[in-house]
């Protein structure tokens, strides 16, 4: 694995003097502008980032569970090369609207097919996923190979096998869940989320989780702050996990494919350090300095990591 230099501390520290301190109030500045797009997928009305112009070489990146697309607005604003960047908020997180009584990943790679395309039709695609986002291309990048010509996966790394024994507890425990109120956190202010945020990643700025709060949250009626997530995501999935599919689907994959992992993460040893023999012939990459949330804590090396690797595919 390659290892990356300690881009986190540098990073906040440029963006302290770039913006003066950034005090408590500020909100980060992105230095690329985006547009919004609205498109009806499946049924879904997802909402879609965009940066860049529409004829520069298309980067789709695809988001985290309970994250944004448009918290990748860090790392664009790091890339060096001209891109035509997407990003989508998956259906019932963000902005993108679902009227879902439960959510299923299957789901995920059918919206992502008919996504793709809407914007490349009949070109493959370089695809950048984290966390979830990374798990869902991985499953597409095996289902649709021909679709995918680069592929960079972000702290994807599937789940530990499931027990058959459990299924029964499961779906139980997923029937039930159906009649008990499900909420994420809701908060007094943006000021209460944003310190939120910036507790557990305190490598931003204060700017920076500022802006993260406002695209993770919204304001209702009632002044309280919250979350923009069906609280049906925290329903449990009554689907094992079934780790050999997902390895079928990994061996089918003919993207060259890169791996990047924070180098202060626990989150590839959850599953038994399982990266490399989802994706033997991959290359990798360890960022230092960061944890599992690489867009937020070290954009400017995942971006260098993203165009190194990248940039090969032109």
């Amino acid at each position: 694995m390659v290892p990356v230099g300690d881009y986190a501390s540098m990073y906040r520290e440029r963006m302290l003097c770039k913006y003066g301190g950034m005090g408590k109030g500020r909100i980060y500045r992105p230095k690329v502008a985006r547009a919004e797009r609205n498109l009806r997928i499946r049924g879904v009305d997802y909402c879609v980032y965009e940066w860049g112009e529409p004829d520069a070489p298309l980067l789709v990146y695809l988001h985290g569970w309970a994250d944004t697309g448009s918290t990748f607005q860090f790392v664009v604003d790091e890339l060096q090369a001209d891109w035509h960047v997407i990003a989508p908020d998956w259906r019932g997180f963000g902005r993108s609207q679902c009227n879902c009584s439960s959510y299923w990943f299957p789901d995920y790679i059918a919206d992502l097919h008919e996504l793709l395309g809407n914007y490349s039709p009949a070109d493959s695609v370089r695809l950048v996923g984290h966390s979830m986002g990374a798990n869902v291309a991985s499953l597409y990048a095996g289902t649709m190979p021909e679709r995918v010509r680069a592929f960079i996966n972000i702290e994807g790394f599937g789940l530990l096998d499931s027990d058959p024994d459990d299924a029964p507890a499961r779906y139980r425990s997923w029937i039930e869940g159906e009649a008990l109120a499900q909420e994420f956190s809701r908060y007094a202010s943006f000021e209460e989320l944003t310190a939120r945020i910036n507790k557990r990643h305190p490598a931003m700025a204060d700017s920076e989780a500022a802006f993260v709060a406002r695209e993770w949250a919204k304001q209702e009626s009632d002044g309280v702050i919250h979350l923009r997530a069906d609280p049906r995501h925290k329903l449990p999935n009554p689907v094992l996990y079934r780790r050999a599919e997902t390895l079928a689907c990994c061996r089918s994959v003919t993207a060259e494919t890169l791996l990047i992992v924070g180098g202060d993460s626990t989150f590839a040893e959850h599953v038994a350090g399982a990266a490399d023999p989802m994706f033997p012939d991959s290359s990798s990459v360890s960022i230092a300095g960061a944890g599992h949330m690489l867009h937020f804590e070290a954009p400017r090396a995942l971006a260098v990591a993203i165009e190194e690797f990248l940039l090969l595919t032109l």
